[in-house]
């Protein structure tokens, strides 16, 4: 019996390859998700890292209001904010913005994790007003409050109120999603009632016993009644297997690099990373890093990814399209990534 096919969503990280300015790789990106918009993939997310040569997805929400205005249906959001990085109300008054923008559109993904080395969390964090790894529940609680209609009451010692609004007069608010690779997020969304995404496509480490702590633990909220979830994988699709696996190359060894600790580079070319010379080390982490992804034609990785749904009881799977772009391709334009989403949506 074929398993059911789930809703597709994307995360994308603004990937930046050599020769490749900031403003040809977020063109590209844009392009991406007029035609994930197009295909009727679900939501398009923004990742948030800092000072990496290839990945120039440092803040979601400005992305996120371009891409509100090239698509029409498809949800946008945030995969995620790190919420240490940010003051809780800036976060608020950014996506109240961006859901005034885009009505029932703005999904707000929320992360514990700095999302960079700790020169530049401490640069992030130079104001003063950022918060700390530790306030991460009760500032998730007050971002909640901050998006109500009747928005957060403070209240001081001396018995007088505040009210506080991330803006004047909301009609709706975006939904908050919980993100985390770890049990300590699932356990946290439980407990607060709200949905939760794990991240697979970073660290495939503990995904059934995060998911079983936050199905059975879930404490059911006014706005969701159910426990909700779906999971990220890292996923590339050509018209021949061969090509799916040389486009998945430059991103294996980026995160292979990344993992041993090795010097950060721009995404390197398809021939950049077939001409590499092979290291031990390297060609071991990459070998890893492969077993978890999708790599294939479309119709293979289609069925990956309905098994990989089934087997973790997920309606949606959030992809996230990895494939590395040949030196002749257009340096505005994502053709390896858009050639993913086209052919796992026709398959699926």
């Amino acid at each position: 019996m074929t398993a059911i096919a789930p809703a597709l969503s994307v995360l994308d990280l603004v990937p930046v390859r050599t020769g490749q300015t900031s403003s040809e790789a977020i063109a590209a990106s844009l392009s991406l998700a007029e035609i994930a918009d197009r295909l009727g993939y679900r939501r398009f997310w923004f990742a948030e890292h800092h000072n990496m040569p290839a990945v120039a997805s440092t803040t979601p929400p400005v992305l996120i209001a371009a891409a509100a205005g090239r698509t029409t249906q498809i949800r946008l959001g945030s995969g995620g904010v790190m919420l240490p990085n940010h003051a809780p109300l800036i976060v608020a008054e950014q996506f109240a913005a961006l859901e005034a923008i885009a009505p029932g559109r703005i999904d707000l993904g929320l992360g514990r994790a700095p999302g960079s080395d700790p020169v530049i969390t401490q640069l992030l964090r130079g104001s003063g007003t950022t918060s700390d790894v530790e306030q991460f529940p009760r500032h998730v609680q007050d971002i909640a409050a901050f998006l109500a209609g009747d928005g957060a009451t403070l209240r001081f010692t001396s018995g007088g109120e505040y009210i506080v609004h991330a803006t004047p007069a909301a009609t709706s608010s975006p939904e908050i999603w919980l993100l985390g690779s770890s049990d300590y997020s699932a356990q946290l969304a439980a407990s607060h009632g709200l949905p939760y995404v794990f991240a697979n496509h970073f660290s495939g480490q503990g995904l059934e016993l995060a998911l079983d702590l936050y199905r059975t633990g879930y404490q059911p909220s006014e706005e969701h009644p159910e426990p909700r979830t779906f999971l990220t994988v890292n996923v590339v699709a050509a018209p021949t297997i061969a090509e799916a696996e040389a486009r998945a190359l430059p991103q294996l060894r980026m995160m292979a690099r990344l993992r041993l600790n090795k010097p950060l580079t721009a995404l390197e070319t398809v021939e950049e990373a077939l001409a590499a010379t092979p290291d031990a080390a390297t060609d071991q982490a990459v070998q890893a890093g492969r077993s978890r992804w999708f790599v294939g034609t479309g119709e293979s990785v289609a069925a990956e990814t309905r098994e990989f749904a089934a087997k973790y009881g997920v309606d949606e799977v959030m992809i996230s399209p990895v494939a590395g772009a040949y030196e002749a391709e257009a340096k505005d334009a994502a053709s390896g990534r858009a050639r993913t989403l086209e052919l796992i949506a026709a398959a699926l």
